[in-house]
């Protein structure tokens, strides 16, 4: 008899694949779901499969993916890619570097560019690794058709999953609300929808 978490994780990507990536709105809340269903949930069996990276040194992991995304800017959508590195020296806590890169598909040469820092919760339960993270960092602007490009401050909040596939891959679905304040008349607010594969470095065990 399969558990939780398996059947809300085969839920979860049938989710994402009968959506195909879109509608944005959609897809954000599958993964909102699931990650705080697994993050707050108290189950005992969720309970019984955590495991803890407290021994270990420091956990590295490098990931690039794909992201899609609602500017808050016109009706389009944007696409695009997102690269990012996750340090993890507690057992629950981390800190990340994002980059995201998303682009018009009807080739006015607008897009949004964003750097960011922050720190990340998660909890690990056998292969899933819910989060959630606060950002803060800068984003660029190129308005359509060259017009200009303009910086701005932004912060940001996140929730996501990641899976583990074997001792090194990860695979990741992550949506992301971002707020850009200094915009013109209100703060503009893109959300992305991205999937990764990362790469994981395991930090060695402190105890030998």
């Amino acid at each position: 008899m399969s558990s939780p978490i398996h059947t809300g994780y085969h839920r979860f990507f049938a989710s994402v694949e009968s959506a195909n990536l879109c509608p944005l709105p959609r897809c954000a809340l599958v993964i909102a779901r699931l990650a705080l269903a697994l993050l707050l949930g108290g189950a005992s069996i969720l309970h019984a499969q955590a495991t803890s990276t407290a021994s270990r040194a420091g956990d590295l992991q490098i990931g690039v993916g794909f992201s899609t995304a609602k500017p808050d800017y016109g009706t389009q959508s944007f696409q695009g890619v997102t690269a990012y590195v996750d340090f993890n020296r507690h057992s629950h806590f981390g800190l990340e570097a994002l980059f995201h890169q998303v682009s018009s598909t009807n080739s006015d040469q607008s897009y949004q560019r964003t750097y960011e820092v922050g720190g990340r919760y998660f909890r690990t339960y056998g292969p899933l690794v819910p989060y959630i993270k606060v950002m803060i960092g800068r984003g660029d602007f190129n308005y359509p058709f060259g017009q200009t490009d303009l910086s701005y401050n932004l912060y940001a909040g996140a929730l996501g999953v990641d899976y583990e596939l074997g001792p090194h891959i990860r695979l990741r679905a992550d949506y992301e609300l971002q707020s850009w304040y200094g915009f013109p008349n209100e703060a503009l607010t893109p959300q992305i929808l991205s999937v990764a594969i990362a790469y994981h470095f395991s930090g060695k065990n402190r105890y030998n």
